[in-house]
């Protein structure tokens, strides 16, 4: 249910058109989709919902040309779109890494500590949907 309401708010906040039989052609309306997935980018499974009163937070992130961000996970599952720039995801290892551009989305990983870098020339901005429970921290900093 919660995965369900954060693509609903993803596509309500973005507003992109795109498939017929979301088409209103009446009124102009077109849905786009933009990601649906039980999977993070690398292809680990999303986990189950915990319980607790639900909580949506939906952060605009800005990323200076080189910047690194420092290592981090996210206890909750959560998902972002690109609106412009260039951002590189890391995993820990270095070993898997995803490369995104403006117009891409992002199913992230769920307690896997991973950081994220801005290696364009231009300012890269993501909006982020997270979907936890109330009073659970979004993104735990590795020490």
């Amino acid at each position: 249910m919660k995965i369900r309401l954060l693509f609903i708010l993803g596509a309500l906040i973005i507003s992109h058109g795109g498939n017929a039989h979301n088409s209103d052609k009446k009124l102009g309306t077109q849905v786009k989709h933009l990601a649906k997935s039980s999977q993070s980018w690398d292809g680990t499974p999303l986990p189950n919902y915990l319980g607790g009163k639900p909580e949506i937070t939906i952060l605009n992130i800005k990323i200076p040309p080189g910047t690194r961000l420092p290592l981090h996970r996210h206890p909750v599952i959560n998902a972002g779109y690109l609106i412009k720039g260039e951002l590189t995801v890391v995993k820990e290892d270095g070993k898997k890494r995803l490369k995104m551009k403006a117009g891409d989305t992002l199913i992230e990983l769920v307690n896997q500590w991973h950081y994220g870098k801005n290696e364009g020339k231009t300012t890269a901005e993501i909006v982020v949907f997270y979907a936890g429970s109330s009073g659970q921290e979004i993104t735990v900093k590795k020490k």
